[in-house]
């Protein structure tokens, strides 16, 4: 029964991650790449606790590493932002996830996040 919800809730986020691309066009990452990097932590960020997988730290640091730009870095935000809004994660989990992954972002994964003020 859990597979079948999560399986939707990855599903209900790649087409939210698809239909948010166009939204970002002068970024050079597309919410295709934070779902397929941030992938690894769905589980984790809904249901988990304590230190997220190796492998969730590994796609958030490939994705925070490849965000240089001021435009990928509003574009990975505004990906995650409306991701989290649609699925239930524990905002506690995502937002200690960089600093349990050791990786440095430059917003905080909140509902209140303005991801047009990231630069």
């Amino acid at each position: 029964m859990k597979l079948s919800s999560v399986s939707v809730a990855t599903a209900a986020l790649m087409l939210l991650l698809l239909l948010l691309l166009a939204a970002s066009s002068e970024a050079t990452i597309t919410c295709s790449d934070v779902t397929k990097d941030l992938r690894p932590c769905l589980s984790y960020l809904v249901s988990g606790s304590g230190k997220p997988p190796a492998a969730c730290c590994a796609g958030a640091s490939a994705l925070a590493s490849a965000a240089s730009t001021s435009a990928d870095k509003k574009a990975v935000c505004a990906c995650v932002k409306s991701a989290a809004q649609k699925i239930n994660i524990k905002y506690q989990l995502a937002q200690a996830l960089p600093g349990n992954c050791g990786i440095n972002l430059s917003f905080s994964i909140s509902p209140n996040t303005d991801c047009s003020k990231i630069g």
